[in-house]
């Protein structure tokens, strides 16, 4: 099993809550703290998400943020097949 790299891991605990501490939209704290745009951010931290490190490093973590990526894949999937949402 691969372990997560130092970067990874800083980018969990970010993640899961240390980002409110810092000033300011998130978006700047992800910019200042980790040195990554919002948008890469999110690309590392969505491939995370199906990393077994990633969940053995927080796990509550990574199955609130896998319950919340599937449930918004199910509901953007039924907007464009024409359900109504749940």
């Amino acid at each position: 099993m691969n372990e997560l790299t130092t970067e990874e891991k800083a980018l969990l605990d970010f993640e899961g809550g240390a980002w409110w501490k810092y000033p300011g939209a998130k978006e700047t704290a992800v910019r200042e703290q980790l040195g990554l745009s919002a948008v890469r951010y999110y690309q590392v931290l969505n491939g995370l998400l199906d990393r077994p490190e990633a969940l053995e490093h927080n796990p509550l973590l990574v199955r609130r943020l896998r319950r919340l990526r599937d449930r918004r894949q199910h509901q953007r999937s039924a907007r464009r097949l024409g359900y109504a949402e749940p």
